[in-house]
């Protein structure tokens, strides 16, 4: 049965030391609840994956559970400086390689197609390849000595996304900003599948283009409402910018995170007691107030 609780993705799916692709696409659908989930667990040792990372990166570094981190970028895109991220950094307690957006895509593309690198022109002449093992100058066998970088393969251990509808094996509809997480969910070993809602399988079925992740590369699905907060999930809530301001002002020191992480996260046993503290008015305050429906599609012959 794939269908579980995220306490149970979590312990059975993200062992330490695994690699795990994270906020994949982009600024929505960052999987937060997840996230927390596993700094609850106390998960240590982790490589964290991901594009522009925004603050679940963050949250996850000043709580003790990573070791690397592979990524485009990482802070508080709202705000700026991510303050954990910074002081993990400058104090030589994580390894970070550093990618490009585009790069990471590709690092994952090869991944999900079995080969060790893709071919790139993309990040020549930058000091992004400087003294980084994911990149090597190679030289097109087809276009004289024409230099290319070689992006090598990224496989995690573990890829999570956060989608707005799946039935109970996984199949999900997703729309919005897809970022990398195609390729991420093709090239990971296993893939936790976090959903707004859980919905019958003709659901699912009435829609086959949307369904861009089918079942049989997840292995389990959680119903998590809200679980993307305070990222926007699409047709669900919009962005709660006021969250990401409050987090950059009360944790600008190791002391105010920690108070911050005790009330948010550790404070909270699960994502319907971080619901509560939020409060109903703030929830609905969230929820989305003009629709922008897509034209019927007609399946038929």
């Amino acid at each position: 049965m794939k269908l579980c609780s995220l306490t149970s993705a979590i312990s059975a799916h993200v062992p330490d030391g695994s690699s795990v692709a994270l906020g994949l696409q982009l600024e929505q659908m960052i999987p937060f609840a997840a996230g927390h989930e596993i700094i609850r667990q106390q998960k240590r040792g982790l490589t964290l994956i991901g594009p522009i990372s925004d603050i679940l990166f963050d949250q996850m570094i000043g709580t003790g559970c990573v070791e690397k981190v592979i990524a485009a970028w990482v802070g508080n895109v709202m705000m700026g400086q991510a303050y954990n991220f910074r002081r993990a950094v400058e104090n030589d307690e994580i390894k970070v390689f550093n990618l490009t957006n585009f790069t990471i895509a590709l690092a994952l593309q090869a991944g999900a197609m079995g080969i060790p690198f893709l071919p790139t022109r993309t990040a020549l002449g930058s000091d992004v390849p400087k003294n980084n093992h994911f990149f090597y100058q190679i030289f097109s066998p087809f276009e004289g000595k024409e230099p290319l970088l070689a992006v090598r393969a990224l496989v995690p251990d573990v890829a999570i996304v956060h989608v707005q509808r799946a039935d109970a094996n996984g199949n999900a509809h997703c729309w919005g900003n897809f970022g990398v997480m195609l390729e991420a969910v093709r090239a990971a070993k296993k893939v936790i599948l976090i959903a707004e809602e859980i919905v019958a399988p003709e659901v699912i079925s009435s829609d086959p283009n949307r369904t861009v992740i089918p079942g049989f590369l997840v292995i389990a699905v959680v119903e998590s409402p809200l679980g993307a907060h305070p990222s926007p999930v699409q047709g669900y809530y919009k962005r709660d910018d006021a969250a990401f301001k409050q987090y950059h002002e009360e944790t600008k020191t190791k002391a105010d995170f920690d108070v911050w992480a005790q009330r948010w996260i550790s404070g909270v046993a699960d994502r319907d007691g971080y619901a509560k503290l939020l409060g109903k008015a703030r929830v609905d305050d969230l929820r989305v107030k003009q629709h922008a429906y897509a034209a019927q599609t007609d399946y038929g012959y």
